[in-house]
């Protein structure tokens, strides 16, 4: 019997950034009316949707991502632009992404494949790693690309972090925020 609650397998945001990304949208977000901005505390990078979950497949899950994360090492991520999902003057989703990352890619498509295995029907779109920032455009006027700024800080740096933890979250809609950690995989530590 599933439960409730859906679940997914995210990289885990250092408060740091989380943190960075909020100061963005503060500044910014009476330029761009969308209908929910999402919480610091839910930021986070997607690897696998798993959805309702089946308490003994998730648990397979769990085990089976464990096993192959044990031997995965933490890496770095940059901030790179901010984007939409949508249509083009009513987007649906609003996000910051990440430069290309080797690694990334690598540790979604083992965290993707394991909960395959075990037996979730996963999304079939190619992997495009992204931050939701908010969802739902809601004024009548059309969403305009070029006021978006860009994710350097204010000397024009770029915002390089070290992810150390994938997480397994589940949902909570009612709460906020309203992802909680169920599980925690936390990464070898680069010699």
């Amino acid at each position: 019997m599933a439960d409730k609650h859906h679940y997914f397998f995210a990289v885990k945001l250092p408060y740091e950034v989380k943190s960075y990304l909020d100061r963005w949208v503060q500044m910014h977000e009476p330029k761009f009316p969308f209908n929910r901005w999402v919480h610091p505390e839910d930021y986070h990078i997607t690897l696998a949707f798993l959805g309702f979950a089946p308490k003994e497949m998730l648990e397979k899950a769990i085990i089976g991502v464990g096993e192959i994360l044990s031997n995965q090492y933490t890496f770095e991520l940059t901030l790179n632009e901010l984007g939409t999902f949508g249509p083009e003057k009513s987007p649906r989703i609003f996000w910051a992404d990440v430069k290309y990352s080797k690694d990334l890619n690598s540790v979604q498509k083992l965290v993707y494949d394991t909960a395959s295995k075990v037996g979730f029907e996963l999304d079939k779109k190619p992997f495009k790693p992204h931050i939701t920032l908010a969802r739902k455009w809601k004024s009548d006027e059309p969403f305009n690309r070029d006021k978006l700024t860009s994710l350097k800080n204010s000397r024009g740096e770029e915002f390089t972090f070290p992810v150390r933890e994938i997480i397994l979250y589940e949902t909570h809609l009612d709460q906020t925020p309203k992802y909680k950690e169920f599980a925690k995989f936390t990464l070898k530590k680069a010699d």
